[in-house]
């Protein structure tokens, strides 16, 4: 219940001068965030309460699900629980998605010369992209294997309170053009088992919009969100009563074995 106001604490201390926001008992738990944030706009209070509620999980088996319910399961109070999977999602694979989307869309805008590029533009330089054995940012997902829907959720709030109000938003048209453009180019591929976005797709292009452009900060609201999900998962691994969980190991002849087996593969 304290996560937002520790997460806008530390928001106004390190991008707004130290000078810091008291709560409004009025507002619910996500509008308050912005509100402490300093975002008084009711569209970016909108946009916290969608953002908080599609991060909140998706399935125990990502790295900040799943390091909450390993170090629960030691019997580990949820304050050190959660602050694992924190750490977790830090990681650059897990938690930074997002703002590697916003900052592969903004390194294209600058390669073609700024403005709205075309989608023919936009379909060369993911071919490109892919041609330097890099990915896609925002696209593919380990379990999904059709378009997220909480990238649909993303879109659907674009076109009703920006577009919709008669707004222009050049980062927003760019990832609905890369919508269009990216999964045919992802799928002739052969190797892309989901061509599809996920949830990370879009949502650093809403904050930018609002003028929330602190990236290394996306990473806090998305923790912030997961605290919801993850804290629920454990309580129900207590009632549940589940046992310690105790990963798999292997011996060193085993690893040998194994390293063998993939270099004949390789050859």
């Amino acid at each position: 219940a304290r996560l937002p106001r520790v997460a806008a604490y530390i928001y106004r201390k390190k991008y707004k001068d130290d000078t810091h926001i008291e709560p409004d008992p009025k507002l619910d738990w996500a509008a308050n965030l912005a509100h402490m944030m300093g975002y008084e706009e009711f569209d970016v209070k909108r946009l916290m309460r969608m953002y908080m509620t599609i991060h909140v999980d998706h399935e125990g088996g990502n790295v900040s699900a799943h390091t909450t319910h390993l170090v629960g399961s030691a019997l580990s109070d949820p304050y050190l629980s959660f602050a694992a999977a924190m750490n977790g999602l830090a990681g650059p694979l897990h938690g930074l998605a997002n703002q590697e989307v916003i900052l592969w869309i903004m390194h294209m805008r600058e390669e073609l010369g700024g403005g709205l590029p075309t989608k023919e533009q936009i379909a060369a330089f993911i071919k490109k992209t892919l041609e330097e054995g890099k990915v896609v940012p925002g696209y593919g997902h380990a379990v999904l294997r059709k378009t997220d829907p909480r990238f649909a959720a993303q879109q659907d709030f674009y076109a009703r309170y920006i577009k919709g109000a008669g707004k222009t938003d050049d980062l927003c048209e760019i990832v609905q053009m890369v919508y269009e453009v990216a999964p045919p180019i992802l799928e002739s591929t052969g190797k892309i088992k989901n061509p599809w976005p996920n949830v990370d797709a879009h949502s650093g292009a809403l904050l930018m919009h609002f003028g929330v452009k602190e990236f290394d900060f996306y990473t806090v609201l998305f923790g912030v969100s997961r605290a919801l999900g993850v804290l629920a998962s454990l309580i129900w691994d207590r009632v549940l009563g589940h046992p310690i969980e105790r990963p798999g190991s292997i011996t060193t002849a085993g690893m040998k074995k194994k390293v063998k087996t993939i270099l004949k593969k390789q050859s």
